[in-house]
């Protein structure tokens, strides 16, 4: 391999640069991604900026220790496939979690050099390099030997494909097995096309197919087939089925008409959704009122203001600072034209006379001492009561685990009292050869820590099917 010191540039005239973006006027009329890639000079002086430090904290900021001064260091060569190849190593969806990852968070926010000027583009030069190879034919769909051993994975969300990409290159028969008719799960029905188009999502698929994943859609785990069945069919089996249980909302006027979970209004506004059930939602020159901050409500109201809404905001009960959406789609939710009421909190929907929301009733609100999260605790200001004028209102409060129907025998696999499943140090369950991960673990969380889990988890079943190397059961623990 070449030196990793080498580079033409100079990081310290360099300043960070923002990789390509739409214009907000433009993007707001249709649901096509609002960033593209780097030019190869642009890419180069970018990953120049690098500084090599010896102990790379953006290497610990990554939830899969992502080997980023090393594919740092290549692409500012021009070593792109090699720096790409470099990037595929430690991540299952580099494509895709280069999009939605909130790097500012994570790598970026590590980065030391925070400490003088801004960070590498980190997220920005990842996605070039997967782009660059898979145009560049860098990525290659080679098929290894079965090893006669076959393992069934439940969901095709990000946990799901991961965990059957890590099965499928160590030679495990993988299958699996999707309730929708379509594969892709969160990544597909959750996530908007202005931040992750489908057929990226659709390359992966065809990536794994091609590499011998078969897939069984419009099966419902649980109801279709029983626990006792995979168990019979196959060595082992990981459950990857995520988190899509709204939590509800509890406050009077909930069940007036207009009011609607987050996640079937995403499903039903992404471009081409094959899941689009019932009466369309109507969006087009209505006052849109989003609750909660999450990235899921930051989606909802890009979708809406996509949708024609004529007003979208964001009614959130903490501060901006203790909002945990991610900052960059604050900003171009911002961009884009949604407003955002913080320390707002609804306790009322209002009914108009055919019984549909008019408007939501709301208390302002002040931090007071950090909670059990370390958040200031919010509470409400008295007399601050005031309406809020809207025709629709999404629910965005984040998901729990889909319970499996009582009768079926996944019952048998224990969960918390969240309804997680409860895993080992190996992401084994109570049930011998059944592994867990993702949301459906550790609840709603990032794509990247699903991505982790899945690694995790194929490496504990393929310890699990091999003799010599069989873990004992380590004891349950809480979901992290």
């Amino acid at each position: 391999m070449p030196s990793t010191s080498q580079s033409k540039y100079d990081w310290s005239h360099i300043g960070r640069a923002a990789p390509p973006k739409r214009p907000a006027g433009e993007r707001v009329g249709d649901f096509r991604e609002i960033y593209s890639e780097f030019d190869e000079e642009t890419v180069r002086a970018q990953a120049a900026r690098c500084i090599q430090c010896p102990e790379a904290l953006c290497m610990t900021g990554c939830p899969l220790a992502n080997r980023i001064p090393e594919w740092l260091a290549l692409t500012a060569q021009g070593l792109f496939l090699e720096a790409a190849e470099i990037s595929r190593s430690t991540s299952n969806l580099p494509e895709i979690c280069s999009r939605v990852c909130p790097q500012e968070k994570l790598c970026e926010g590590a980065c030391i050099l925070n400490t003088r000027t801004d960070p590498i583009a980190i997220g920005a030069i990842e996605r070039f390099l997967n782009e660059y190879a898979f145009a560049h034919g860098g990525v290659e769909a080679n098929q290894v030997p079965p090893n006669g051993r076959k393992v069934a994975v439940i969901g095709s969300g990000p946990g799901g494909l991961s965990c059957a990409d890590e099965l499928i290159r160590l030679g495990y028969g993988v299958t699996v097995f999707e309730s929708q008719p379509v594969p892709g799960g969160l990544l597909v029905n959750g996530i908007p096309a202005f931040k992750l188009e489908k057929h990226i999502v659709e390359r992966r698929i065809n990536l794994l197919a091609q590499r011998g994943v078969e897939f069984r859609l419009a099966v419902r785990v649980g109801w279709d087939v029983s626990l006792a069945g995979l168990r019979e069919k196959f060595d082992a089996v990981f459950l990857g089925v995520g988190a899509q249980k709204p939590k509800p909302l509890d406050i009077p006027g909930a069940n007036l008409a207009g009011v609607i979970d987050a996640l079937p209004f995403l499903i039903q506004k992404n471009v081409a959704s094959p899941l689009m059930a019932g009466e369309p939602i109507a969006v087009a020159g209505k006052r849109v009122a989003v609750l909660g901050g999450g990235d899921t409500a930051m989606d909802c109201l890009r979708t809406a203001l996509r949708s024609g809404a004529s007003a979208s905001v964001c009614l959130y009960r903490r501060d901006l600072a203790n909002m945990p959406g991610s900052r960059k789609e604050y900003a171009n939710a911002l961009e884009e034209g949604a407003e955002f009421q913080f320390l707002t909190n609804p306790v009322e929907l209002l009914a108009d006379a055919n019984g549909g929301v008019t408007a939501v009733r709301c208390v302002r609100m002040e931090l007071g001492a950090p909670d059990a999260s370390g958040r200031r605790s919010p509470r409400p200001v008295p007399g601050s009561e005031f309406n809020l004028p809207a025709d629709l209102v999404l629910v965005a409060f984040g998901f729990d685990p889909v319970p499996f129907p009582p009768e079926s025998d996944f019952a048998q696999v224990a969960t918390d009292k969240w309804g997680g499943f409860k895993i080992d140090a190996n992401q084994m369950t109570n049930l011998p050869g059944v592994f867990a991960g993702g949301d459906a673990v550790r609840g709603p969380s990032l794509v990247v820590h699903a991505v982790r889990d899945a690694r995790k988890a194929a490496q504990g079943i393929h310890r699990y099917l091999t003799p010599a190397t069989r873990p004992k059961n380590a004891g349950l623990t809480e979901s992290a």
